[in-house]
């Protein structure tokens, strides 16, 4: 287990102090405040001896050949298990990497998965296009329903059930405790997407095995790094993630890593500065004529606000707009190219704001998410509220002289 023998400090400090400690030698060590890049792949040892000890290290934060990262990986893993309230974290190449490791390491033919109707697409393709393909099937099932809905799912051969909390189109907020204790009962085990929660929604408190992050978003924070992460909290899952990580040949960039380590350093401030401006964003829009419904699960009234008083401490930066019925889809597109400050984008948790149009966009199996109107999914980043809420102003000018 990550023993916290670097730079991280104790538990008690605060989630600030820990984000600028975490992964560093300490204060009271000479060099430079950040953690050099370590570029590799061969290892030399002094003999044989030596060889093959380091070759039985592979589960443990030792260098034993560059697939097994260097100090730089190990020092972002040891960050983003402290965000994630885990013990240890792997490292990946993207974040559909750190949805389809965990899957591959949990299910194995014959098997069956329990995904949300509402999951992240590129999860759904690998499902679709992979797994059946491996005789792994799969179940979507609408992400509202209650435990006893999703307990009726289960089958003999379950082995996972996959959450998504919030989904991150539709923004549908899960009962985590309630489906995880199911998941329990039944010997499956719960993997979670956490990116739309990194920080706020703390998942092994909740019952999850296996949380999963796009660092892409919110840890690197700029837009110019791919990367995942997924951690566990114990041994036993830590080493069937690490096994099948390295079995898949995944590996990241000690240069991206890097990136991701001096991203996370202002990360909870730039979260913090997002969220409040989010919010007011969003609570804007819904005075709106043209707008139907909000779905921002802080918004008091937005769907899933109960579990998300209940189970987060605060909320990201994306939410979805639900337009009135009479509003066309090219009415929304003349409005997202109207807009002056938003990007046309599909990622989030950047420092920019993006407005992107899902209608016809979002792929439902299980007879979920009909929100009877066209929709807008938005990332509000660090520019002024004021501005921001100008700029969507003149794009509904022109929605409504389009329509």
């Amino acid at each position: 287990m990550n023993d916290k023998t670097d730079g991280a400090h104790e538990k008690g400090h605060g989630f600030f102090t820990r984000l600028s400690h975490g992964g560093r030698a300490g204060t009271n060590v000479r060099g430079f405040v950040n953690v050099p890049v370590h570029r590799g792949s061969t290892m030399l040892y002094a003999s044989m001896t030596e060889r093959t000890a380091a070759s039985l290290d592979r589960f443990e934060q030792k260098p034993h050949y560059g697939t097994g990262g260097s100090a730089t990986h190990w020092a972002l893993e040891n960050v983003v298990a402290e965000i994630e309230g885990g013990t240890r974290c792997q490292i990946v190449s993207t974040g559909l990497a750190a949805v389809t490791v965990p899957l591959l390491a949990y299910l194995k033919a014959g098997e069956h998965v329990l995904m949300p109707d509402s999951c992240y697409g590129p999860a759904r393709n690998f499902c679709d296009n992979f797994l059946n393909k491996m005789a792994i099937s799969t179940t979507y099932y609408d992400p509202t329903i209650d435990a006893a809905g999703v307990e009726a799912l289960f089958q003999a051969n379950t082995t996972v059930l996959y959450l998504e909390s919030p989904g991150s189109h539709t923004f549908e907020v899960q009962d985590v405790p309630a489906l995880s204790a199911v998941a329990r009962k039944r010997g499956a085990k719960v993997l979670l997407d956490n990116t739309w929660g990194i920080h706020y929604f703390q998942p092994f408190r909740h019952g999850v095995d296996v949380s999963i992050q796009a660092l892409t978003k919110y840890v690197v924070g700029h837009s110019d790094v791919l990367l995942g992460s997924i951690t566990v909290n114990t041994r036993e899952d830590w080493e069937r993630v690490r096994a099948t990580s390295g079995i898949l040949g995944q590996y990241a960039s000690p240069d991206d890593c890097w990136l991701a380590l001096r991203g996370a350093r202002t990360m909870g401030v730039r979260m913090e500065r997002q969220m409040k401006s989010a919010i007011d964003v969003a609570a804007w829009l819904s005075g709106r004529p043209e707008v139907k419904a909000v779905l921002h699960p802080a918004l008091p009234g937005a769907p899933g606000h109960d579990i998300w008083k209940r189970d987060f401490t605060g909320a990201c930066s994306l939410f979805g707009v639900v337009f009135r019925d009479d509003i066309a889809r090219e009415s929304v597109h003349a409005m997202a190219n109207a807009l002056q400050l938003f990007g046309k984008g599909a990622s989030w948790g950047g420092f920019e704001s993006l407005a992107l149009p899902t209608g016809g966009a979002i792929t439902r199996t299980a007879g979920s998410g009909a929100f009877g109107g066209e929709m807008m999914r938005l990332h509000v980043g660090l520019e002024d509220v004021e501005d921001l809420v100008a700029d969507l102003d003149q794009g509904l000018a022109v929605l409504n002289a389009r329509r």
